[in-house]
């Protein structure tokens, strides 16, 4: 079997938990701050587990992970 390409996107971009969950962070946060609030801004710093709908997809475009 030859071996799977992993997505070098999708690597970049999530991160696995020690309990095999995946990690991601959120998105709007690179432009256009002027209008979010504080709060708001403050909490799309957090990291966010991916929701359990896309991990299959995400752990086949990166199977080493």
């Amino acid at each position: 079997m030859p071996k799977i390409k992993t997505s070098r996107a999708a690597a970049k971009r999530f991160k696995l938990t020690g309990t095999g969950k995946l990690k991601r962070n959120k998105a709007y946060k690179s432009h256009i701050l002027t209008k979010k609030s504080t709060k708001r801004k403050r909490n799309l710093r957090k990291a966010a587990i991916t929701d359990p709908t896309n991990v299959k997809n995400m752990k086949k475009i990166m199977p080493y992970l």
